[in-house]
């Protein structure tokens, strides 16, 4: 972020399209602005034509998680990954990942994935800026799962949402999960496609240090369970805690 009083120019076109042209944001007008450092600040404009404006102050107003929690969903059938993605972006996900798992319906060649994740990652600045995020998550799209895996050891914890574990009553590992938490820490989720993770698959990321969970005593389809575990990291991290 630039100091109180610094007069700049906003160079994202897109961005300034949005502000002068769809919004007919005018002189004198003030605008709340997110930098590349995720700081808010408010902005006046000082000339609408150049597309000028000063910033006047810092806003103390974060809203991201105190966690960092990245969603790996096996890839899904039809559209679902634009919902999923939407939607965890309006829930706090720092990044959405995507591979193709043992049961994915869906196979996608690399032409077709340069051309999805462009469109996922438009969707994600959309959510970003109508949720009032500070950061746009990462979208990132594999064409195989191992190099998914090879990623797990950048994560303090990496969990395997498992619907035999749902089904079986387990619910403690989650919540003890959660409990664990330290501020900043970078927390991986994986999710299977609508024919849920294989046995296989199950062992192989175990043997990588990932640990199953289950999420209640339902079954979610594969675009409900991401948004619920956002929301229960929410729930037990900004509303428990600041409760």
């Amino acid at each position: 972020m630039p100091k109180i009083g610094t007069q700049f120019t906003i160079e994202n076109q897109s961005v300034a399209h949005h502000i002068f042209n769809v919004m007919r944001v005018k002189t004198g007008d003030e605008l709340r602005l997110v930098f590349d450092d995720a700081q808010l600040g408010l902005a006046e404009v000082v000339n609408s034509d150049n597309q000028t404006v000063k910033l006047i102050d810092k806003v103390e107003d974060y809203t991201e998680l105190p966690v960092n929690v990245t969603l790996a969903v096996g890839f899904p059938k039809g559209d679902k990954l634009d919902f999923i993605v939407e939607k965890s972006t309006e829930l706090g996900a720092s990044s959405i990942w995507s591979a193709p798992f043992h049961w994915s319906v869906a196979k996608w060649d690399s032409k077709k994935l340069t051309k999805k994740q462009e469109k996922l990652e438009k969707i994600a600045l959309g959510a970003a800026e109508q949720s009032q995020r500070l950061l746009v998550p990462t979208v990132k799209l594999f064409e195989k799962l191992s190099d998914l895996t090879e990623k797990f050891t950048d994560f303090d914890h990496v969990l395997i949402a498992y619907e035999e574990s749902a089904k079986s009553g387990e619910h403690f590992t989650f919540i003890q999960t959660l409990e664990k938490l330290k501020s900043n820490q970078n927390i991986l989720v994986l999710f299977g496609p609508e024919g849920g993770i294989s046995q296989e698959e199950i062992e192989s990321f175990e043997k990588l240090g990932a640990i199953k969970i289950g999420l209640g005593p339902r079954i979610m389809r594969a675009e409900t369970a991401p948004l619920y575990v956002l929301s229960a990291v929410s729930a037990y991290l900004e509303l428990q805690k600041n409760s």
